[in-house]
């Protein structure tokens, strides 16, 4: 049964206009909008829908969602504050529940966390799990909680270090079961409100340098006590609820899932971040019958993501390395298209492909600390210039680039628009438009492409390569910058 609800899924920072594009066209959501690291949207769909979401991290049944709270000195008056935004509206919370049972399939169960499989390997059904004794239980729970902190490390930049809130957590979590023993209280122990709970609380900005995760989360877990005759849980939770809280916005949400979505399931040893790898494919604009090229495919993250997405189009990888051919062989075997991904051991200045054979040409390149690169001033434009050989005209070109690399890439295209004119006839130097951020929805506010983080009003250039914009976006703790040129003539024309 579809079951419609609010929603927000986190993104690294620099994806959450594709997070938000993805949403209307795979979903049809609606009431779109997003802040730094979040998108805010409704959906009426199954989870096995919602799954499918490639430019996002975490999904969340949205709870509440608020402004910036006021900051004072005084932490009384905050915590009452935050207490006040948690719980002023317990239908709320009800009626999110009843969506989330509903959503999970969890009516009538006590599992609610480990539900979802904990890793992409083979684990016991639900039916399994259910004579499975309590100590395996808890370890599987550990493990997948152990893995989300893991997973979480890459997420946006308004979040602060996993690390410091995941340390702190246990002490958040140890008082509030402590004072659910010395308030004297009993909890409720039925299937409909007998739920047990952990609070995460992430905090940045003002509101952090007057209370820790630790001092919200408690203050929030005894309020839900209070209300609901929750009883608090860290090892074994049916229930875990988020809170963020930063100085451009606060929410309040469930994980939909145990794991991330960008944990694919068919990638077996991972090497680029698959939320950029699919948002860089996004921007290929692939097509039925395509071939598309990544000459530097390394694991092969990029061509996985595009052939998942877009199976109708035929890819090829080519890269100088023989393990990292050997481990996106086995990447490829493991995702079932060793009949869509071809590989070949070729140097990325040197193809022995023939001229003009390829639609989309999409690639991470190094970033210099494991293959040196960064010295060889020749790597990019000789690179560039074998890219625009293989691709056809009308054509794209899809780069991550680091922040050096960025900067070659300034001084080099720049150079190039000296000497080539700035127009062309098929409409390809035209200026990228912006795409708006409407809460309604409507695909008429959707204009050509997504938000761009930068493109000059004169386009640059590199022979035929004209530039089609510059997105910055977050790996963690590294910046980095996803560039799109399209092919507007013959090379050397």
């Amino acid at each position: 049964m579809a079951a419609g609800g609010r929603f927000f899924c986190t993104a690294g920072r620099g994806l959450e206009p594709f997070l938000a594009r993805e949403l209307r066209a795979r979903l049809g959501a609606t009431e779109v909008d997003y802040v730094a690291g979040k998108v805010f949207f409704t959906a009426d769909a199954e989870p096995s829908e919602l799954k499918k979401i490639k430019s996002g991290e975490r999904l969340f049944l949205l709870i509440k969602k608020h402004g910036p709270l006021p900051v004072s000195g005084h932490k009384g008056k905050m915590l009452h504050e935050i207490r006040s935004l948690v719980i002023e509206e317990p239908k709320d919370w009800l009626d999110v529940i009843a969506a989330w049972k509903n959503l999970r399939g969890c009516e009538g169960k006590k599992d609610g966390v480990s539900q979802e499989n904990p890793s992409p390997c083979k684990r016991k059904s639900e039916e399994e799990m259910d004579v499975v004794t309590k100590r395996q239980k808890t370890e599987q729970v550990r493990e997948i909680v152990s893995e989300e902190c893991q997973a979480g490390a890459e997420e946006n930049g308004v979040v602060p270090d996993r690390k410091s809130d995941e340390e702190g957590q246990p002490e958040t979590e140890a008082s509030l079961e402590e004072s659910s023993k010395s308030s004297g209280e009993k909890p409720v122990e039925n299937e409909k409100h007998g739920f047990s709970f952990r609070v995460s609380c992430r905090c940045s900005g003002a509101i952090a340098k007057i209370l820790t995760s630790q001092e919200i989360g408690r203050a929030i877990g005894i309020a839900l006590m209070k209300q609901f005759r929750w009883r608090a849980d860290l090892r074994n939770p049916d229930l875990e609820i988020f809170v963020h809280l930063n100085d451009i916005h606060s929410a309040v949400g469930i994980p939909l899932f145990s794991l991330p979505l960008a944990n694919r399931e068919y990638i077996k040893t991972a090497g680029l971040r698959s939320t950029i790898a699919w948002a860089m494919a996004s921007l290929a604009e692939i097509s039925a019958g395509d071939f598309v090229l990544d000459p530097m495919c390394g694991l092969g993250t990029i061509l996985l993501e595009a052939a998942t997405e877009w199976p109708e189009a035929c890819y090829w990888g080519t890269d100088i390395s023989d393990s990292q051919l050997e481990g996106a062989g086995v990447n490829i075997k493991t995702a079932g298209l060793v009949d869509k991904i071809e590989l070949l051991k070729a140097s990325v200045k040197a193809l022995p492909l023939p001229s003009e054979s390829f639609d989309a040409v999409v690639s991470d390149i190094p970033f210099g600390k494991k293959f040196k690169i960064t010295k060889d001033v020749r790597f990019l434009p000789d690179t560039l210039q074998e890219m625009e050989r293989v691709l056809r005209v009308g054509g794209t070109v899809v780069l991550l680039l680091s922040q050096d690399l960025h900067k070659r890439m300034d001084s080099i295209t720049k150079s190039g628009e000296n000497q080539s004119p700035n127009t062309s006839s098929d409409g390809a130097g035209e200026t990228t438009a912006v795409e708006t951020s409407s809460s309604d929805g409507n695909s008429s506010s959707v204009v050509k492409g997504v938000e761009e983080a930068f493109l000059s009003s004169r386009q640059p250039r590199f022979g035929s390569l004209v530039l089609d914009g510059v997105y910055e976006v977050s790996l963690g703790k590294t910046v980095a910058f996803i560039y799109k040129y399209r092919k507007v003539s013959a090379a050397g024309n």
